[in-house]
């Protein structure tokens, strides 16, 4: 492994170990967007809520599409491809589609500031690992990680887009008035849409089987896991009838 490599491997731990050592700033108070930005005034210039996704996104479907459109085509059937692929089908979803079709409230310019900062740090390592430092052989297809790692990343991603479709379908384009989301895994959980979303970067982090993936996935569990807490909180305190056996993230445990 290069010294490039092992650099890279570097950059991952200590940069996600920074980013939890950040959360610390969110176990009280929940990221300042959506539902919770009265709570963080005040929150300066905003942008309109599609604008802003799709400028935050972007960045990590671009990067690693960028490394990957510099290789020759001899590395276009490795395992490799596949990898990187689902990193970017995810972002491609997120930036082109996601972004058009959300009815969020406007994001907050530091907001989307800190969060293209980190996507476009988290695309290049993730695609640059992948293309110089990851060494998989054909073999590696027939991988059982390889394999259930994929189909962890397509079911989290299933459950992440069919929850943000019910979320969406809540309220008419410009009403603001909250409802309780219903179907799916919300049936079961606040966060169905994290709880997806964690799921398919675990899924991830197991058929790249390396530390970037994993730190990518750690950092997504307590990120999104702890907006997860505090969406169930919000909808505890607002809605009197909210059902009580519905838990923050995890079915029937938490």
């Amino acid at each position: 492994m290069s010294v490039e490599c092992h650099q890279s491997l570097v950059l991952a731990g200590s940069a996600y170990l920074a980013a939890l050592g950040a959360l610390v700033l969110y176990f009280r108070k929940p990221a300042g967007y959506g539902k919770h930005l009265e709570n963080r005034m005040p929150v300066g210039i905003c942008l309109p809520a599609r604008a802003a996704w799709f400028l935050q996104e972007l960045p990590s479907f671009v990067v690693p599409a960028g490394i990957l459109a510099l290789q020759s085509y001899s590395l276009f059937r490795t395992p490799e491809l596949v990898l990187l692929g689902l990193f970017c089908a995810h972002y491609f979803h997120r930036t082109f589609i996601y972004s058009l079709l959300t009815r969020g409230r406007p994001l907050p310019l530091v907001f989307l500031f800190k969060g293209f900062i980190f996507c476009f740090g988290n695309g290049f390592l993730q695609g640059y690992y992948l293309i110089y430092c990851g060494e998989y052989s054909y073999k590696w297809y027939t991988d059982l990680r390889f394999s259930l790692g994929i189909v962890l990343f397509i079911l989290g991603m299933t459950i992440n887009i069919h929850s943000d479709c019910i979320l969406r379908q809540l309220r008419k384009p410009g009403e603001t008035t909250y409802r309780i989301p219903q179907g799916g895994l919300f049936t079961y959980v606040s966060g169905a849409n994290y709880l997806g979303e964690i799921i398919e970067w675990f899924g991830y982090a197991l058929a790249t089987w390396s530390l970037p993936g994993l730190a990518f996935a750690f950092f997504s569990l307590s990120f999104l896991g702890l907006q997860a807490v505090h969406h169930h909180r919000f909808y505890l305190k607002i809605f009197k009838d909210y059902p009580k056996s519905r838990k923050a993230l995890i079915p029937f445990i938490f």
